[in-house]
């Protein structure tokens, strides 16, 4: 018998594809096999470890497609290192992230690249890839982009907002858009109008409207429809497929709806955020609205609906959460009197999984779709499919004992991530992550961190699978 084997019993294994009571075999690291609990193959099975996963659910570790940990933004650092931020992530049953190296204007992409190994290498809990923010599209970074494709960083980020900083203008899109064409790489975009809004903001602070509930009003879903709309049509031209991120409004969704009804390669992800909270805690008194900042905003609670029908229809396929938080002390507070100063993004890498686990007991998702948008989906848009996103034979070993009858309740008090506030303080969950296990090793025990920096390794992802 090896010493590390480990063996799942009595639990109802969940993934995208079906529900069955089954027990669970792991070995150096991979699921090696699954058999029917009380069956002769899983009474046969020894291990020197039995987790007891009777009454619970046994589901992929969650892969979040969509993080910002140590990311420079507006004078100021993301507020989660990448230990601390994939440490959080454990502890809610996520076992894989994939983060977003930034390239600098004037630089090279593997400048960038190389700046985010670093940051990464021998600080992550669980596993990591890297997506690509492409800012500067030049014939030189286009011709990286190739090499970058080669090396396992297939996804490149692009903004239509953010002048001055990210900002991509038409011409610079359509290249990086055809050149992913050429090399199969999946162009991710940041879809709102940022030249419009700037004049929108421009216009509010004039008029005295400083307070963060502006924000959201002048990052006008309109804007953020219209610039979906045209990265669609964008990437029609190029022959290129397209990812749009944290999509928010009713309107958006209905472009990529269109899109998709054409058979076109078009692709949508949403956030917890946008399908959970609102314009209403933007609004909420003094600053306070600050903590909710982020772009694209939150939206009134009507556009909830289209991004679960969405969600259902498989219009949008991934859930991942932008995590990108700032401290409310010392960072939000940068913007106190203009609320164009305030850092945009929000603490949730932690509690996607058991969000996502609420909508199915508030009957939004099925349990099935509850494991395709928060781990198999992502997993396959990215290229890390089967190695992650699924209990099968051959899989990574993470694994996640998910205890769906136990209540929570949200707050900055008991969360892991490196921030001093919770946008969802207070909230009441049903479900909870009871074990985690990161290729076999188990990070989270019962409730306990057992997990070290440097145990996540460096993924080099395939092209996405959606392609094929």
């Amino acid at each position: 018998m090896s010493s590390n084997r480990t063996l799942i019993r009595g639990g109802l294994v969940v993934t995208a594809a079906e529900e069955t009571h089954a027990d669970v075999l792991i070995e150096d690291g991979r699921i090696v096999a699954l058999a029917t609990h009380g069956s002769a193959a899983a009474d046969a099975w020894t291990a020197d470890r039995v987790v007891d996963a009777t009454g619970k659910y046994v589901v992929p570790g969650g892969v979040d497609a969509h993080t910002h940990m140590e990311m420079p933004f507006g004078g100021t650092f993301s507020a989660d290192t990448f230990e601390t931020g994939t440490r959080a992530a454990a502890w809610g049953g996520t076992t894989t992230i994939v983060d977003f190296a930034i390239q600098s204007v004037g630089r090279s992409l593997r400048a960038g690249l190389d700046a985010w190994y670093a940051k990464a290498d021998g600080n992550c809990a669980i596993d990591y890839a890297f997506h690509m923010i492409l800012s500067d599209v030049t014939d030189s970074s286009l011709r990286e982009m190739d090499r970058l494709v080669e090396e396992g960083i297939t996804s490149f980020k692009l903004f239509m907002a953010y002048p001055g900083v990210f900002y991509s203008d038409d011409g610079r899109i359509l290249r990086a858009m055809q050149r992913a064409a050429d090399n199969g790489g999946l162009i991710m975009m940041h879809a709102e109008n940022g030249i419009a809004i700037d004049v929108l903001v421009e216009q509010a602070l004039a008029a005295g409207r400083t307070d963060p509930r502006y924000h959201g009003e002048v990052r006008k879903a309109l804007l953020e429809a219209e610039a979906t709309h045209r990265a669609i049509q964008l990437a029609r031209v190029a022959g290129a497929p397209l990812y749009v991120v944290h999509v928010s409004a009713e309107e958006a969704v209905a472009e990529i709806v269109a899109a998709r009804d054409k058979d076109l390669p078009v692709f949508g992800e949403t956030c917890p955020q946008y399908l959970f909270l609102s314009t209403d805690e933007l609004a909420e008194p003094g600053f306070e609205g600050a903590k909710y900042v982020c772009s694209t905003p939150l939206r009134p609670k009507a556009n909830q609906a289209a991004l679960w029908r969405g969600l259902r229809t498989d219009d949008l396929q991934v859930v991942s959460t932008d995590h990108c938080p700032f401290c409310f002390a010392g960072q939000k507070e940068l913007g106190r009197g203009d609320f164009s100063k305030i850092p945009n993004g929000l603490p949730g890498v932690e509690h996607r999984m058991d969000l996502l686990h609420q909508a199915v007991v508030d009957g939004h998702i099925g349990r099935r779709r509850w494991i395709e948008i928060a781990c198999a989906a992502p997993a396959r848009m990215f290229g890390l499919y089967p190695q992650k996103g699924t209990i099968a034979p051959g899989s990574d070993a993470d694994v996640v004992i998910y205890d769906p009858g136990t209540a929570q309740i949200l707050s900055a008090e008991t969360h892991h991530m490196n921030v001093d506030y919770s946008v969802y303080e207070g909230k009441r969950v049903t479900g909870r992550v009871e074990t985690v296990l990161s290729r076999g090793e188990v990070v989270i025990d019962r409730g306990t961190y057992t997990g070290r920096a440097g145990h996540g390794r460096y993924i080099a992802r395939a092209t996405s699978q959606y392609l094929d």
